[in-house]
């Protein structure tokens, strides 16, 4: 998956899940400060992203994320790294 397409199903999971409003969602958006995603919100957003992935993330892949495009990176990462495979 290119960055991109990572990038359009992270906007398709954060409108539908959370109804925002799609020209509120860019890569430099702040999760909590700019999008009103809390911990409990970001949990349900990686469950929702979780068929994206060759395995189950892990909660400490997701520790730094702040931004749309933290959040873009950490899927590539995981998409990219084979299911036998410890990342």
């Amino acid at each position: 998956m290119t960055n991109d397409e990572v990038l359009a199903r992270v906007v398709a999971v954060l409108q539908e899940t959370f109804n925002i409003e799609p020209e509120r969602i860019r890569p430099e958006a702040r999760l909590y400060d700019d999008l009103d995603i809390d911990s409990i919100d970001a949990i349900d957003l990686i469950v929702k992203l979780k068929p994206m992935l060759n395995k189950p993330p892990k909660p400490e892949q997701f520790k730094a994320v702040r931004t749309v495009q933290d959040v873009v990176d950490v899927l590539e990462r995981l998409i990219d790294t084979p299911a036998s495979t410890e990342a």
